[in-house]
């Protein structure tokens, strides 16, 4: 179990503080607006309203021993900025800021944020992997270069074992899960005498140009 501050309480805050704290994680939350912070008070441990851009105030609450402190106050660049700054200069060890542009999130980087998120512009880009292709279930950026996708199987694959489709020879990618609807089952790293069923679900890893091709399958 960890223990994470969120500064500011837009949807996005509001839903990552509702994704850790059912994880089991321990959860501050600051915002100003009190509506905003009533609204998350059943399910996390401390809520709190303050103005986080007054460095006093946010002095006070003492955030020193939290494993990451989260500043989603992305749709106010002025008050993120500030906020990260002051997060450094009190030693905050772990700082994510959530940003809306490129120029924002390289301002959040030079003054001290740990690591800087883009939550509309990923997801986004995510959705639009899964929309180019009748297969694509979800999509998993692990770099600018590769991914992991969640497709149902092409016509191709059906019926087939994962040798006799030799996806690793012929595309260069490596499937690495497979669930089993009926009956239930997901395997890991299946072998290469696995049927493939019109019910199969695959996670499949390689390089972005080499997934497309996947993709594109009929």
């Amino acid at each position: 179990m960890k223990s994470f501050a969120i500064i500011g309480l837009s949807s996005f805050g509001h839903f990552l503080a509702k994704a850790l704290a059912s994880s089991g994680h321990q959860i501050i939350v600051i915002d100003r607006d009190e509506d905003r912070v009533e609204r998350v008070k059943s399910f996390v441990d401390k809520a709190i309203v303050a103005d986080a851009t007054d460095k006093e105030t946010l002095a006070s609450i003492g955030l020193g021993d939290v494993d990451g402190v989260i500043v989603s106050l992305g749709d106010q660049m002025d008050a993120s900025v500030l906020v990260t700054l002051y997060l450094r200069e009190l030693k905050v060890r772990n700082i994510v800021a959530k940003a809306l542009t490129e120029d924002h999130g390289k301002i959040l980087n030079i003054i001290g944020a740990n690591r800087v998120v883009f939550p509309e512009r990923d997801q986004a880009y995510r959705l639009a992997k899964i929309l180019e292709s009748q297969y694509v279930l979800d999509s998993i950026d692990l770099s600018d270069k590769i991914s992991i996708i969640e497709i149902a199987p092409p016509r191709e694959f059906i019926g087939r074992t994962l040798g006799e489709l030799d996806l690793r020879r012929r595309y260069g990618v490596l499937v690495l899960i497979i669930k089993e609807v009926i009956p239930e089952e997901i395997v890991f790293v299946p072998n290469p005498d696995h049927l493939i069923k019109d019910t199969s679900i695959l996670m499949i890893l390689g390089e972005n140009d080499k997934l497309a091709k996947i993709k594109k399958m009929k």
